[in-house]
């Protein structure tokens, strides 16, 4: 009797914590309890101004609805394929007739000046408007990071780490959503919300 009164309180217990971790069974991983928190509370951004591929600068949070990903121009991989996924985008949206400014920030600000954010932007084919490839000045690159959690861990090769996603700012210049990169139909009901 008491060993089945001990595995009922574990159940329940192990239960409470399971549901706890999880947002109420809505994430099983980190990234998932990230995009459940931002969907429900959608939080500020601070205004930051952007370096872009040009040279020009630009307001991060403009009034507008705004996508945004972040990458490093010298990444061999996931950005070049996170850069492909977002010229889809754009021309899914472009199709959609939904115009929004879009900018793949870097997170290598030293690295990535204007040449090498045009380099990029010349290899996937962002013109600048809508779509530009931008850097932060770096002592405002951890509040973005932060802001939007994005994890960056440098790699043994000189490269780094990290979560890939399109990130939605809303017009009230909140960061109100996280997306797949391919999850163009899911981006462009969010951005026609947004508008």
């Amino acid at each position: 009797m008491h060993g089945a009164l001990y595995t009922i309180g574990a159940a329940l217990l192990g239960g409470a914590a399971l549901w706890h971790a999880t947002d109420g069974l809505q994430a099983i991983t980190a990234e998932g309890a990230r995009r459940v928190a931002i969907a429900q509370s959608p939080e500020p951004v601070s205004p930051i101004v952007l370096e872009t591929m040009t040279g020009a600068h630009r307001d991060l949070v403009d009034g507008r609805p705004t996508l945004v990903e972040f990458i490093y121009t010298t990444c061999p991989t996931i950005c070049q394929a996170s850069g492909g996924d977002f010229a889809e985008l754009r021309d899914h949206l472009k199709a959609a007739n939904l115009q929004v400014p879009m900018i793949s920030i870097s997170f290598d600000p030293i690295k990535d000046g204007p040449q090498a954010l045009q380099n990029y932007a010349d290899i996937h084919t962002a013109t600048g408007t809508p779509w530009t490839v931008a850097r932060p000045r770096p002592e405002d690159l951890q509040t973005l990071l932060d802001t939007f959690r994005v994890t960056v861990i440098p790699d043994i090769w000189g490269g780094y780490e990290h979560n890939v996603a399109v990130l939605l700012i809303d017009r009230g210049g909140r960061f109100a959503g996280i997306f797949d990169t391919r999850e163009f139909a899911d981006i462009a009901s969010a951005v026609e919300s947004a508008l």
